[in-house]
């Protein structure tokens, strides 16, 4: 009876296991359900492949810098061989050929060494920081770089959707054009040319929406595949248009802090590397100092069924000191290499400044310039939607003819269009602005 219960419990225990090793594991959620630009940037920096390889790349700086450090400790070996000698070593001695040693030799030999000072373990120990904080500003540096693309191709799509949005409002509008267009030529007000010239704009307006619709899947496209998202999954854009206009505005008085810039951050970062790699090459003047011991078995017999019945063990401690002495000037030429490389960085480091004096420049005049038309475009999308439908009233009253009608709605689509193109302008260069400060985190 007790076998017959262990059993059925055995049986049920394998049971759980099997149905939680058949459960799907759980990954993090690869769709978004709210597609706003702050939940595109965090998607992107939690599915990009290229920040998961920085990312990775980073834990193996890490793993590499433990690596080097592990040198430090005591190096515990062993070594164990077994030998027979099937032909014994001949001396001569005495006037006459004596054969020496056992047919059979077997040894167990433990060492031990430890590092009292070495120059690489010496410099993979005072570099450990900044080799780390290098990995860290490479994934900082690609964070950023993946911030600013992602938000620009959200900002495209944000604004071919709107052109269709508008185009759309276009069609309707034209349609109804078209309707009164119609409805006056019957009723013999006017000729048909205007009935015509409506029935052309609505058809441009057509080849307009499919060439924009179209446009909207190549940088939907583009913008996945900034976000590294799923090529089949889809998401709806979601956006606060009274946020958006709050967020266009910038302090236009900030001053460049260089330190801010990652790019300057990795080049100072170099530089102390580069730092450390001159006193690693001044360092090869010095000894490398190490202590060791060994105890060694050694079992020796011509039987080999005997072979470990007795021991002759040696064992002795030590202290090893090395230096090269000349190497045809080798290391006098590896330091001054390492001296130039830190003088070049110097150069860098100065040239990455008037580089990035230049670019705040540039993306501060277009922010301005942007910012200035933005304003402008806004006034004149009020004043051609006010123009657009005082004519159409008055064109239904018979007072303006069809073609002031045309015009009216080519002004108001052209301002429509100037306003969303000027917002995303607006957008995209205060990000540049911010890029150029270094204040995307």
């Amino acid at each position: 009876m007790n076998k017959c219960i262990l059993i059925l419990v055995v049986f049920v225990l394998f049971s759980i296991k099997t149905l939680q090793a058949q459960e799907p594991v759980k990954t993090k959620d690869s769709t978004l359900q709210k597609a706003t630009l702050e939940t595109c940037v965090q998607y992107a920096l939690q599915h990009k492949p290229s920040i998961q390889q920085s990312i990775l790349d980073e834990q193996s700086t890490e793993l590499t810098i433990k690596s080097k450090l592990a040198d430090w400790y005591p190096q515990l070996n062993f070594d164990y061989n077994l030998q027979n000698n099937f032909q014994l070593l001949t001396s001569y001695s005495g006037g006459k050929y004596v054969q020496s040693g056992t047919l059979n030799t077997s040894g167990a030999y433990f060492s031990v060494n430890q590092t009292l000072f070495n120059k690489d373990v010496f410099l993979a120990n005072r570099s450990k920081l900044d080799v780390r904080r290098q990995a860290e500003q490479n994934l900082e540096n690609n964070r950023i770089y993946l911030k600013v693309s992602v938000s620009k191709a959200f900002y495209d799509v944000l604004l071919t959707q709107k052109q269709i949005d508008l185009t759309v409002a276009t069609l309707i509008r034209l349609q109804a054009s078209l309707q009164t267009a119609y409805t006056q030529y019957k009723d013999g007000i006017v000729d048909k040319t205007d009935y015509k010239r409506a029935t052309i704009s609505l058809n441009n307006a057509k080849a307009q929406l499919k060439a924009q619709q179209e446009a909207l899947k190549a940088k939907e496209a583009l913008l996945k595949n900034a976000m590294g998202y799923t090529a089949d999954n889809i998401f709806d854009l979601q956006y606060d248009t009274l946020l958006m206009d709050r967020e266009m505005v910038l302090d236009t008085m900030q001053a460049v802090n260089y330190s801010n810039r990652i790019e300057y951050k990795q080049l100072e970062t170099l530089k102390k590397l580069q730092q450390f790699n001159l006193e690693y090459t001044k360092m090869s003047y010095y000894p490398s100092v190490s202590a060791y011991g060994n105890y060694n078995f050694n079992f020796l017999n011509n039987d080999v069924g005997k072979l470990y019945s007795q021991n002759f063990p040696n064992s002795f401690i030590g202290l090893k000191l090395s230096l090269p002495l000349y190497q045809g000037n080798k290391r006098v030429y590896q330091t001054r290499t390492a001296e130039i490389a830190i003088k070049r960085l110097d150069w860098d480091l100065l040239q990455l400044r008037n580089s990035i004096n230049t670019q705040y420049v540039q993306a501060l005049s277009a922010y301005k310039a942007s910012l200035y038309n933005y304003l402008l475009l806004k006034d004149n999308l009020q004043l051609a939607q006010e123009v657009y439908n005082t004519i159409q009233l008055q064109y239904k009253a018979g007072i303006k003819n069809y073609l002031e009608v045309i015009t009216s709605e080519t002004d108001l689509r052209s301002s429509q269009e100037n306003y969303i193109n000027a917002l995303y302008q607006v957008l995209t260069s205060k990000i540049d602005v911010e890029q150029a400060l270094g204040v995307i985190n």
